[in-house]
């Protein structure tokens, strides 16, 4: 915006000088012209009267002399023979004889260009009755004198409009860009997760009104987010009492696998409230990227969960098979989080496919990414699309409900992305894809995550 005003005001300025500047340049050198000729007639007018009165040589010598003063070889004379007297010329001539005769024979003031200038012939009536000849010399020089000087100005008050207009451009820009960039900061601070990026309200008059617009919303953010945390910490207190009853009611179930595994149930669920709650207490949201020592290790991640999910499939009968987790392998992912995705996405096999369905636990570690497959020998999904669908909670036909909104949050903070598929095993196969440069949460991270989707949406189609 600010170059664009720039260049406007550039543009206009020039034809405005354009437009003033030419027109009275000619105008000067039209002045300058009128102003020679001009002198060079009252010059002709100082010896017509002379003429008018005699034809002495001597006289007309002494008055030639005296009107061409600093200025000699100007002027000169040209009088008729006439009875008892043959031609006389006085001083030097430079029109040619056809001129002469011409304004001999129509007596009227004329200009003619000579050599190295103008020459002025100014026709007057002598005793005689005859028409003599005034003869002025205009050189080429004084028709353009101060010309240049003239112009040198008008140049330099063109470009110094020009200079000013282009500089109180500038201002003006930087005085509408500047908040403008300090707004898309903010936004950009905000969608980052600053909560408390906010802008100045100053500017022009409709920038001004965004900035409070902007603020407002920010206000209006930041108290939906605290009643969401202060909501969410309420519920997950509500959810202590039925969670203190069920830890007390284990401990009569005496000893055995079923109710060891009950036990370990309900003090992870606790341990998974207690979580909510310490989360949704906090004042600020995590926005930092994970930094080197941040995240887990996959491999152990995923061997735990099996462990706990292996005694339910070992009930139903199902045939687990997994497969790279024999080293560890480090992602930008806070292990809760991962435990979460990965407990969704196991809840999905045992929740969608029939008791015996055999399913698959891969994990591939790549250079930029660690590919997590969970592949089941079920039915499938008719339409992965619907299932992939934001926010759908299973009111929709295709959903698999709020799994797959936890597992696609957890790979877009690091800039991958979940692909649903056909798994060797004959069933559904979800992809997920991390990504291991380091930019979960960051606006880059969220722009390579939508490139991605972009390419798998053009893929599809």
């Amino acid at each position: 915006m600010r170059w664009a005003l720039v260049k406007v005001a550039l543009a206009v300025t020039v034809m405005v000088v354009v437009a003033f500047a030419v027109p009275l340049g000619l105008v000067i050198k039209e002045m300058a012209r009128d102003r020679a000729f001009t002198n060079a007639e009252r010059q002709a007018a100082a010896i017509g009267t002379s003429l008018s009165i005699t034809t002495d040589r001597a006289q007309l010598d002494r008055a030639v002399a005296s009107t061409q003063a600093g200025a000699a070889g100007r002027l000169a004379v040209h009088i008729p023979a006439s009875p008892g007297a043959g031609p006389m010329e006085i001083g030097t001539g430079r029109a040619t004889t056809k001129d002469l005769a011409t304004v001999q024979r129509v007596p009227r003031a004329s200009l003619t260009e000579v050599p190295g200038g103008f020459a002025l012939l100014q026709p007057t009536a002598i005793s005689t009755g005859q028409i003599a000849i005034v003869e002025v010399f205009v050189p080429e020089g004084e028709v353009t004198n101060g010309l240049a000087t003239a112009w040198l100005i008008l140049a330099g008050v063109g470009a110094g409009l020009v200079v000013g207009s282009v500089a109180v451009a500038d201002r003006l820009g930087v005085r509408m860009v500047r908040p403008a960039q300090r707004l898309a900061h903010a936004a950009h601070e905000l969608g980052e997760g600053k909560l408390g990026a906010r802008v100045p309200e100053d500017g022009p008059t409709e920038l001004k009104s965004a900035a409070i617009a902007f603020n407002s919303m920010a206000d209006q953010v930041v108290q939906l987010l605290a009643n969401e945390r202060e909501l969410a910490a309420d519920l997950s207190h509500r959810l202590r009492t039925p969670l203190t009853v069920l830890r007390l009611n284990t401990a009569s179930l005496g000893d055995g696998p079923a109710a060891e595994q009950t036990r370990a149930a309900v003090a992870q669920l606790e341990r998974e409230v207690d979580t909510i709650i310490r989360t949704a207490r906090e004042a600020k949201p995590q926005t930092q990227p994970a930094g080197p020592g941040a995240g887990c290790d996959a491999s152990e991640v995923v061997r735990e969960r099996m462990e706990f999910w292996s005694a339910l499939a070992e009930d139903e009968g199902r045939t687990v098979r997994l497969a790279g987790v024999d080293r560890p392998v480090r992602i930008p992912v806070a292990r809760p989080e991962l435990v979460a995705a990965l407990d969704a996405l196991l809840g999905n096999v045992f929740r969608h496919t029939p008791e015996g369905t055999a399913f698959s636990v891969d994990v591939h570690n790549g250079d930029d990414a660690v590919i997590v497959l969970v592949s089941d020998a079920g039915p499938g999904i008719a339409d992965p699309e619907a299932a992939m669908a934001r926010g759908n909670s299973g009111a929709r036909d295709g959903s698999t409900g709020l799994g797959l909104d936890i597992v696609r949050r957890v790979a877009e903070s690091t800039g991958g992305d979940v692909r649903i598929g056909r798994s060797v095993l004959g069933g559904t196969e979800v992809r997920v894809w991390i990504g291991l440069d380091g930019w979960r949460g960051t606006s880059e991270g969220r722009r390579r995550g939508h490139r991605v989707k972009r390419r798998r949406l053009r893929a599809r189609h």
